[in-house]
């Protein structure tokens, strides 16, 4: 049930109003509709500063406490309708206007106004404030179900993506599987162990984030798979100790590209070669390098979508991290490299797209 709350609230259209960056742009909407206010006013004798003053200061003093008391409520607001908890809303900032200006009436801080002035004053602030409150919060509604449709799309195309990962990266383990089972059915049977748990990663929710640790480790299940039927000639090089245990990656980023350098770059090889698993993780930033050996003629007889797996990283990569995140591949030397790259602030994060 807990739970549940936290994930309403989360839902919930009207944004943390305490938050600093909510708090600075109440103050200036505010401060700009004072000005509005001061300047539709006749001026005879130049602006007046004091005028300008005294309606920030009321101004300000109802935004802040309406904005701390929307605060305050909203775990309680979020568990309404939309509309009701709208009106709430509009009503609580109606109700901090006319009482603010209840307080400068009995303080007599705009003067002595006539009765007939008196009541029209309180009409208007009340208007004031219930289309400003209207239409900020009609603002957030709009802001929060454009959120929602972008995080809907993400999702479902995080869902394609993933969906394109499974046959291929299924087939080949089985292809690597049947290569065992007249060989040694001991090992064959660990091979379908392995495979289990590489399928129910595939099966995992799309947008996943995983650890690093746990990704390593689900890649070295593949490459147990891999090491029984290509035996000696796959010899593999680690240069990941700089990597802490828990930095965030997606789920099923280094499977596939580890498959493609077996793939294209072991098999096709009588003697077989090294491939290299390079690391690094300095100054918020996750780089990750995998080599192979790389023969041309060779790798284009080769069996795979090499194309098809890296263009399905390389958009998981960018719906999860954003612009910055880049995939690359480079020849040289006779060794294909595939490097990836993207900024990680934190760690054990989540997907906040998801």
């Amino acid at each position: 049930m807990k739970q549940a709350g936290k994930k309403d609230v989360s839902e919930f259209f009207l944004p943390e109003l305490c938050a600093p960056p909510a708090l600075l742009m109440l103050i200036l909407l505010a401060e700009l509709l004072v000005l509005v206010l001061v300047l539709s006013e006749p001026m005879t004798h130049g602006f007046n500063w004091v005028r300008l003053g005294l309606t920030s200061l009321f101004v300000q003093w109802i935004v802040l406490l309406s904005a701390a008391l929307l605060c305050a409520l909203r775990p309680w607001l979020a568990r309404l309708r939309a509309g009701l908890a709208g009106a709430l809303c509009c009503a609580q900032v109606v109700g901090l206007t006319l009482l603010g200006t209840a307080v400068t009436d009995y303080f007599q801080l705009g003067g002595t106004p006539a009765a007939d002035v008196e009541v029209n004053r309180y009409l208007r602030h009340a208007l004031i404030g219930l289309i400003m409150s209207g239409l900020l919060l009609r603002y957030f509604y709009l802001q929060s179900q454009w959120r929602r449709q972008q995080q809907a799309e993400l999702r479902a195309r995080l869902e394609a993506l993933q969906a394109r990962i499974k046959p291929h990266f299924l087939f080949n383990s089985l292809n690597s599987i049947a290569s065992l089972v007249v060989i040694d059915p001991l090992k064959a049977e660990q091979a379908v162990l392995d495979l289990s748990d590489l399928f129910r990663a595939s099966l995992s929710r799309p947008g996943n984030l995983v650890s690093w640790r746990d990704e390593v480790e689900l890649a070295k299940r593949y490459l147990s798979i891999e090491q029984y039927r290509l035996g000696e000639r796959l010899q593999l090089d680690w240069g990941i100790e700089s990597v802490p245990d828990d930095l965030p990656i997606p789920q099923l980023t280094l499977q596939p590209l580890l498959e493609n350098a077996l793939i294209h770059g072991i098999a096709p090889l009588v003697e077989g070669g090294v491939v290299s698993v390079q690391a690094s993780y300095t100054g918020g930033e996750f780089i990750l390098c995998i080599s192979n050996p790389y023969d041309e003629a060779l790798s284009t007889r080769a069996s795979g979508g090499t194309q098809q797996a890296l263009a399905n990283i390389g958009a998981r990569l960018a719906a999860l991290f954003g612009p910055r995140a880049t995939l690359s591949v480079d020849r040289r030397d006779g060794r294909h490299f595939t490097c990836l790259r993207y900024p990680c602030a934190r760690l054990t994060q989540e997907s906040s797209a998801i």
